[in-house]
């Protein structure tokens, strides 16, 4: 799999995900999409995209999260995504757990909130969105998981909340992952 192949699959994706995001009512906030992830199974697979597509832009953060490390590309010419440009590519590399499938896995949308727990973050989401409450509650068949992902060095909370449906996932969280990432170069 290449950086050339994902660009070629990546409209299909996009739409796919757009119905998606429609059927959880988020398309109705317009929320900035700050990147989109990548699903990779081999080591060395990763180990190639990650040249192919730092070759594409700059690498902004590699850091282990959750005991892997995981590449923030930012790309010298965005993804079209909707209305807006999608700038920074996740690629985390595999850990124990295998994808059923390999490529564009989910996007990332940011909800300007204060929220800093996931409980907070849902109540924001809901008080814009009613209709999610009962997706959000477990009453539909989309997934939800929620979770406060922290990198090594991060300072920065940054609640998430994941609506998986199949092979696409949505995650909406408060802060940008470039925020995230200027948390975690402030250190202490």
């Amino acid at each position: 799999m290449s950086f050339k192949q994902l660009l070629q699959s990546w409209p299909a994706f996009s739409q796919q995900i757009t119905a998606f995001s429609q059927e959880l009512g988020l398309d109705s906030l317009t929320l900035h999409c700050d990147h989109a992830a990548l699903r990779v199974n081999d080591f060395d697979k990763a180990c190639q995209l990650h040249l192919d597509v730092a070759s594409q832009g700059e690498i902004l953060s590699n850091n282990v999260i959750n005991g892997r490390p995981i590449i923030i590309i930012k790309l010298d010419e965005g993804l079209p995504f909707n209305q807006q440009t999608i700038d920074c590519i996740e690629l985390p590399y595999p850990g124990e757990k295998q994808y059923p499938a390999e490529g564009w896995e989910h996007i990332e949308l940011v909800l300007p909130c204060q929220a800093t727990t996931t409980q907070e973050l849902c109540e924001a989401l809901i008080a814009r969105v009613p209709s999610i409450a009962p997706i959000l509650n477990g009453e539909t068949a989309i997934k939800v998981k929620l979770s406060s992902p922290q990198g090594e060095h991060e300072r920065l909370a940054n609640p998430t909340i994941a609506f998986k449906q199949g092979n696409l996932c949505i995650k909406v969280h408060p802060a940008s992952i470039e925020a995230v990432i200027l948390s975690e170069q402030a250190l202490d």
